[in-house]
């Protein structure tokens, strides 16, 4: 998969066992496999709305169809493992545009997602099934298409004596809570907001483009976060939004920052620390996340995705959840970077099985359904 950041493919190469409650996972290896300069850069237009036309979309579908099938190739590599004996793969794609709430269109109210990254050339590059495109069937149930992970976070980290905090920090920032002793449908889960987004276009703009995003959060760091910008952040229209929500680069994308920079220059904020004060705010979109609406507070909180690799952000975070134990997928022996790709190999599995893969409680959908297109 490749998520909000655009930064490349993740590709994963598990051992799994069983479906549903029995679902037992065991990572091989795991692998990324950047993106050059121009192909990031495109894919970031495309995904702004605005930009590209059919010939665009067409070029880029197959181009990303033959780089997840050279990142499944590499990864095979890595763990010594013969691409013919792959069962299926998952494949998530590069969410272009998501659309979840209706909008006027041709005289028809319309929702809409698009991933793309051609599964038949994986196919063709493996000669196995391909479970792509998982989020349209949720939509077409109601859903908002978002997020998909809670179903297999369900699985895999329930915890009978802990009410159990997922939030991952790709681009976006997304949270699922499991109480204790609930089952699939008391799980809850909704963005929280930006995650790396707003931080990494921030940190590019202080380095003239050399930096992708701030390694360590040392440029937060050496900064101060300023509370005039950031009780500015703080009013924010996303956060007042009741779950089910999902966001993405359609709102804190591009125009976002400008908006952002435009403020800061009216309070006469300096850039190094308007992105100490985007740190901040991503961190207090969690805490308003689990502050209204949450119906249980988290005993504890495990971190995923690059934000796991910012020690500056997880300072943020543990301050603004006093009494929750903030830690990493690493501290529980895990792998952060690659826990997205193991959960739509989890959910490729459920497909392939037949199982009811969605969260409807998550995503808004009207029941479970089957989500994913197997190619073969």
């Amino acid at each position: 998969m490749s998520g909000t950041s655009a930064d490349g493919i993740d590709a994963v190469l598990v051992e799994i066992s069983g479906c549903s409650t029995n679902t037992h996972v065991r990572q091989m290896a795991f692998v990324t496999l950047p993106f050059t300069d121009a192909v990031r850069s495109r894919i970031l237009q495309v995904a702004a709305g605005n930009f590209g036309g059919s010939e665009e979309l067409c070029l880029m579908n197959f181009l990303l169809g033959k780089l997840s099938a050279d990142a499944c190739l590499a990864v095979c590599a890595q763990a010594g493992v013969d691409p013919r004996n792959v069962a299926f793969v998952g494949s998530h794609g590069q969410t272009v545009f998501h659309a979840p709430v209706e909008q006027d269109y041709l005289g028809y109210k319309v929702r809409g997602t698009l991933q793309i990254g051609e599964a038949s050339m994986i196919v063709e590059a493996l000669g196995c099934p391909v479970v792509s495109d998982f989020r349209v069937r949720d939509m077409a149930a109601g859903g908002l298409g978002a997020p998909l992970v809670p179903y297999t976070e369900y699985l895999l980290y329930q915890d009978p004596q802990r009410n159990v905090a997922l939030q991952n920090i790709g681009g976006i920032g997304n949270i699922t809570l499991l109480p204790r002793g609930a089952g699939l449908n008391g799980v809850l889960a909704f963005d929280t907001g930006p995650g790396n987004m707003v931080i990494d276009a921030l940190a590019a703009r202080m380095t003239n483009g050399k930096a992708r995003y701030d390694d360590g959060g040392k440029m937060a760091a050496a900064a101060q976060v300023n509370p005039a910008l950031l009780a500015w952040m703080m009013q924010d229209e996303y956060l007042k939004r009741t779950p089910p929500k999902t966001t993405g680069r359609e709102m804190y994308g591009d125009a976002y920052v400008e908006q952002l920079l435009k403020k800061a220059n009216e309070l006469d904020v300096p850039l190094g620390d308007v992105l100490a004060t985007a740190t901040r705010f991503t961190a207090e979109c969690i805490s308003a996340g689990v502050r209204d609406y949450c119906p249980v507070k988290p005993d504890r909180m495990i971190v995923g995705g690059g934000g796991s690799m910012n020690p500056t952000l997880l300072a943020h975070i543990a301050d603004c959840l006093p009494g929750c134990e903030v830690m990493t997928n690493e501290q529980l022996g895990l792998d952060s970077n690659a826990k997205e790709a193991v959960a739509f190999a989890v959910l490729a599995n459920e497909a392939m099985y037949g199982q009811p893969n969605n969260a409807p409680g998550a995503t808004g959908a009207a029941h479970p359904v089957v989500m994913g297109k197997i190619s073969q």
